[in-house]
């Protein structure tokens, strides 16, 4: 029987279970698919804790994305078809043995990715195409400042950054998370705890400053960087691993600054173009071997828990993965 990761009670990942169940016959409009690897993100750890802005019923099996094998159709889905390497996109449901979903939750799997790369692709990569194409709008030859760097939606943005032609400062919070940016692209590396980041910023951009900023943790992180920035900067709130930041509004005024809140999953689910665009983009990337998740952990399906502790602990350089053989 197909196993999944469970979760019946909101708390830490060691509350998880490991499950069996039967499979459901398909419906019209639907297909399943043989999942061979599932991504982790951040807010599936949140979502857990009931500390998402989405909070499914209980129970539920957490997990936003996947990638594997088209293993059934519905016989009036035509343009998908037994044996396709896709990747699954869902709010929750993807740390699972197969998941039945309809054609729209799929796309196929670039064709230089194994299924680990697929599974760890899209939701990082979409948010940093999104908040730094659709909402920054950012220019060859500005200076990006990317928080967070040896995260995996942090160093989708380094590499995404240099795609787009900008002068890319990595921050990360050690030497090993840096040499991964550095290797995917970054220009400059700032190691937090060693120098204020605000003044080596400062140095790096003579004074200057950094045009967009890119920041996933918050709290502390994005106070400081309102004092590193350029006149006209965009600040991209992403997350807040690290706290909810307070904006200094006289210095948003005073730079004439922009403080742009990225849900890349909401901004498509409101305009569908904007994300058959944004995959058409990554895709080409992906094909033209220009973008891929930097993936530091593999870790079996029974071990979620564990994956999801190297998350929550900052261990991961990058994205961590699920397998399911």
């Amino acid at each position: 029987m197909p196993r999944a990761i469970v979760c019946r009670e909101l708390g830490p990942p060691e509350t998880l279970r490991l499950e069996t169940f039967a499979s459901v016959p398909l419906q019209q409009g639907q297909l399943r698919v043989a999942v061979r690897a599932a991504g982790l993100n951040f807010p599936d750890v949140l979502m857990i804790e009931g500390k998402y802005q989405l909070k499914p019923d209980l129970p539920f099996t957490p997990g936003m994305e996947a990638a594997g094998d088209v293993s059934e159709v519905a016989p009036d889905v035509t343009d998908i078809s037994v044996g396709d390497k896709v990747i699954v996109k869902l709010r929750h449901g993807c740390l699972a043995d197969e998941v039945v979903v309809t054609p729209q939750q799929v796309v196929s799997l670039p064709k230089l990715f194994d299924y680990a790369d697929g599974a760890t692709f899209l939701a990082a990569h979409g948010t940093a195409y999104h908040a730094l194409v659709d909402r920054a709008q950012l220019r060859g030859g500005e200076v990006l400042l990317v928080h967070g760097a040896g995260g995996g939606v942090g160093l989708a943005a380094v590499e995404l950054g240099k795609v787009l032609g900008a002068i890319v400062i990595a921050a990360a919070s050690s030497e090993e998370k840096l040499a991964v940016a550095t290797s995917r692209g970054a220009d400059h590396a700032i190691r937090y705890g060693h120098e204020p980041f605000r003044d080596a910023v400062k140095q790096i951009t003579g004074g200057r400053g950094a045009d967009v900023v890119f920041d996933p943790v918050g709290g502390p992180i994005f106070e400081e960087s309102l004092r590193c920035i350029a006149w006209g900067a965009r600040l991209l709130v992403i997350g807040f691993t690290g706290g909810v930041g307070m904006a200094a509004t006289n210095l948003v005024l005073i730079k004439g600054a922009s403080v742009l809140g990225v849900r890349a999953g909401e901004a498509v689910r409101r305009d569908p173009a904007l994300g058959v665009a944004r995959q058409a983009a990554l895709w080409r990337l992906a094909d033209a071997g220009k973008i891929r998740p930097n993936i530091s952990h593999r870790l079996p399906l029974a071990q979620a828990a564990q994956a999801m502790r190297l998350l929550l602990e900052r261990r991961a350089i990058g994205r961590v993965v699920l397998l399911m053989d």
